[in-house]
């Protein structure tokens, strides 16, 4: 994971700290998976028991009882996770398993952005103005990820820098 940081004496106070990247990704979505109590831990258990780490998680709202689960590995973890999903399928019960192995991740990260409206849709605003797809997009206190295609990462890394005014 690379980080390019705003240096300030106090980063108690900076609204956005830095922005962080992370390219060597992929995305697995389990599309059509059964909604029911235990199937995160269904789906990312067997995953974790085979020391893959797992990052960003995603699972959408339910409709007639099925559901989309999504998360990202490193992409060295690519060809163990997939077989680990395709061999689970009867058991999961899902439609398809959509796999993308040219995405990235970049963060914007700051203390300060609990206390700030804003910090989201003026990042949104950056990417779609540069005519970044932002497929996923998951948040902390201190912490927005957004999910693009890999191609982007440089471009959406310098658009969020300007926008939240790094260097200066």
């Amino acid at each position: 994971m690379e980080l390019i940081s705003l240096k300030e004496e106090n980063m108690e106070n900076a609204l956005i700290s830095g922005i962080a990247f992370n390219k060597d990704q992929t995305k697995f979505t389990l599309h059509g998976v059964e909604d029911t109590p235990g199937i995160a831990y269904k789906i990312l258990g067997p995953v974790n028991d085979q020391d893959i780490s797992v990052d960003v998680i995603v699972q959408n709202i339910s409709v007639n009882g099925k559901t989309d689960f999504t998360f990202t590995v490193r992409r060295e973890d690519y060809e163990r996770a997939k077989s680990i999903l395709e061999s689970k399928q009867s058991g999961l019960d899902y439609i398809d398993l959509l796999i993308d192995a040219d995405i990235a991740k970049v963060s914007i990260v700051g203390a300060g952005m609990r206390s700030h409206a804003g910090i989201a849709s003026k990042a949104f605003e950056a990417l779609s103005n540069e005519s970044i797809n932002i497929q996923v997009i998951s948040t902390s206190e201190i912490k927005i990820t957004l999910v693009i295609e890999d191609k982007y990462l440089e471009l959406a890394v310098k658009c969020l820098h300007n926008s939240f005014e790094l260097d200066k």
